[in-house]
């Protein structure tokens, strides 16, 4: 198992579906637990925004050029997800891709680089439409879409 980056008291999610799969995915390296729903995933270690311990969270894998995208969306729901709200508020987090652990700073994608970005998402995961369009059905939101880029170190 790869060395966390992130010091701090590792809160497991309440979540038990969550919990077993970041736990399978760490301990063996991303080699288990590495899809949702059949779709290549990532864990992101971040700092909660209350607690300031540290919480995981899997989620799709969306990369190019080593910046990654992660989307808020909740599945569609009328809330953004807690962990959106975490990453805002402490933005240095770790990526976990595979064996490979980076550190990476969080900021939420607009514009023009958004849209470029969704098209992108849309064609890896032609599901994540449909969630976005239920999100702004069911809580009149739209779902940001969240740039992870290596820190400066």
């Amino acid at each position: 198992m790869t060395k966390n980056l992130l010091d701090g008291e590792y809160v497991p999610s309440s979540d038990a579906t969550t919990r077993d799969q970041v736990e399978l995915y760490e301990r063996t390296d991303g080699r288990e637990g590495a899809t949702m729903q059949g779709n290549p995933v990532i864990v992101v270690t971040m700092r909660g925004a209350r607690s300031g311990k540290l919480r995981k969270v899997a989620l799709m894998r969306i990369e190019r050029g080593g910046v990654y995208a992660i989307g808020a969306s909740a599945g569609g729901q009328a809330r953004n997800p807690g962990w959106f709200h975490n990453l805002v508020t402490n933005p240095t987090v770790q990526l976990q891709d595979g064996p490979d652990r980076s550190l990476m700073t969080a900021r939420v994608a607009e514009g023009a680089e958004r849209e470029s970005w969704l098209a992108y998402a849309d064609e890896l995961y032609p599901f994540f439409a449909s969630m976005r369009d239920r999100a702004a059905e069911t809580g009149n939101r739209e779902v940001p879409l969240i740039l992870l880029e290596p820190t400066g170190n």
